[in-house]
């Protein structure tokens, strides 16, 4: 029997370490994928945490029904080795990326196809063992996406941070005005952001972002501005530079600041989609909500359809790969911790 590696949470709120087991067998539609790249997420630490943090000392408890040792890890991309007995035979030795958002395929939203929104979910790497491993078991071959042309460090960061940042985005495309964007915190999910945004909007793109780097990175990779949100008076010379804010923002970072600033910039009549998790509370003067007749959104990963439209894209060569960089699966613990200190700009792919 062959063994898997994996770099496993074995206690919450400590580091991850090498666990070895038995390669699973695939059963029934199951398809087991050697894992080639996995992408690190800002979304993994809160689960080694175990918490998230709800603002004001609260925390909510993310370990419940988690049996440990569990491997995180759900940007995921490689070569299909074996298959159950129900799956298609003539996958096996293709390259695929991995779909991890997956629902439990009975309930009214897996139904409609929003997977994403499915109470009994079973998240790769979030609910059940994801990618930070030699290998993953995929519950159906349904969640497997060609993605040749593309390299394979972007086809595996699009199951995640790509698929949000489209997502988000995608939610602002039918607004009936289109003057300008704004996205706020520029981490992976964010430079996704600005490349997609790109490809789906014919308006300026603005950014903002406390990190000097990060803004400039910003600026190279097509964005037409770029603001510190911590510069005094920032917010009023915004309005005055925008004609009054932006019709829609996109707050990839989700925080109380970064909410406070959304809201701040956002235009009458305008929306703020937030995506970010970093957490806190946020809390607005109900008569400034009516006042600026603003809509907020709340929106967390894609659906499989949503992945597919953006692979799609992605392959037709309409958008720009965002900045990467790739390191041993091995030391993904280091870089758990250099993402933690906010040293690290773009995205970290790990390599088997």
């Amino acid at each position: 029997m062959a063994l898997m590696r994996r770099q496993s949470l074995v206690k919450f709120d400590a580091p991850l370490c090498e666990t070895i087991v038995d390669t699973p067998k695939p059963q029934g539609r199951e398809v087991l994928v050697r894992i080639e790249r996995c992408g690190l997420c800002h979304s993994d630490l809160h689960i080694q945490d175990g918490y998230a943090d709800l603002g004001g000392g609260k925390k909510l408890d993310t370990t419940r029904g988690m049996t440990l040792p569990f491997t995180l890890g759900h940007e995921i991309a490689g070569v299909v080795d074996e298959v159950g007995p129900d799956a298609p035979n003539e996958l096996i030795g293709k390259k695929q990326a991995v779909f991890p958002w997956i629902g439990c395929g009975q309930c009214r939203d897996c139904a409609n196809g929003d997977e994403n929104l499915c109470v009994k979910q079973r998240f790769l790497g979030v609910s059940i063992d994801g990618g930070f491993a030699t290998h993953v078991l995929v519950p159906d071959a349904k969640y497997l996406l060609d993605y040749d042309p593309l390299p394979v460090n972007q086809a595996a960061t699009l199951m995640c941070s790509g698929v949000t940042a489209y997502g988000a985005l995608k939610r602002l495309v039918d607004r009936p005005r289109q003057r300008n964007l704004l996205l706020i915190g520029l981490g992976g999910v964010g430079m996704m952001g600005l490349a997609f945004a790109q490809a789906m909007f014919k308006q300026n793109i603005t950014v903002a972002d406390l990190s000097p780097a990060a803004r400039e990175t910003a600026l190279k990779n097509g964005a037409a501005n770029a603001y510190d949100p911590s510069e005094p008076e920032i917010v009023r010379r915004i309005l005055k530079e925008t004609e009054g804010g932006f019709d829609g923002v996109v707050d990839f970072a989700g925080n109380e600041k970064s909410m406070q600033f959304a809201v701040s910039t956002v235009a009458r009549g305008g929306k703020v989609v937030v995506s970010g998790l970093m957490g806190g509370n946020f809390s607005l003067p109900m008569v400034q909500w009516v006042y600026k007749r603003m809509t907020i959104e709340g929106f967390m990963v894609g659906t499989l359809a949503e992945a597919k439209e953006l692979m799609a894209l992605a392959r037709a060569g309409k958008i720009k790969p965002t900045p990467m960089k790739e390191e041993p699966m091995a030391d993904v613990q280091k870089w758990i911790d250099e993402l933690r200190a906010g040293k690290v700009v773009g995205r970290i792919v790990l390599k088997n």
